[in-house]
């Protein structure tokens, strides 16, 4: 078996895997924090929440870096002389800081210190598929 496919499809099942938490995790924020005075359903979120973004989301996000880099060795580190790829790495980069700052926004929910409201909730949840629009162009068309 070609060692490249193998890790080029560990890849893409780890980003698909990061990327439905992404925009999911910021869902269940929107619930959770149009909930907040019924107990029950905040206990109910706040354990969907730490599923969602220790088990699968943290994992997916490591795994999305580890085999990344393990496709830029095989293809050799002159590919970082290319464009699309530096273009890339900053848009996962990005990607990388929003899945920490949603963690910030669980701890502070959890604690009950959220100032944020619902509506901030739906419109950061639009970051992910920004930048992931941009991210497939960009390995596709691979611009010099």
């Amino acid at each position: 078996m070609n060692s490249y496919f193998l890790f080029k499809s560990l890849h893409l099942i780890a980003v698909f895997s990061w990327m439905a938490g992404l925009l999911y995790l910021p869902r269940i924020f929107v619930y959770h924090v149009e909930n907040k005075e019924k107990k029950e359903a905040t206990d109910i979120f706040e354990v969907m929440e730490k599923r969602l973004f220790f088990y699968i989301m943290l994992p997916a996000m490591i795994f999305t870096w580890i085999f990344g880099l393990i496709l830029i060795y095989l293809n050799g580190v002159e590919i970082f002389s290319q464009l699309w790829i530096q273009i890339k790495i900053v848009l996962v980069v990005l990607l990388s800081v929003y899945n920490d700052y949603l963690g910030k926004c669980l701890r502070s929910l959890k604690n009950n210190t959220n100032t944020r409201s619902s509506k901030f909730f739906r419109i950061i949840n639009e970051i992910p598929t920004v930048l992931l629009i941009f991210i497939v162009f960009v390995v596709i068309f691979k611009p010099l």
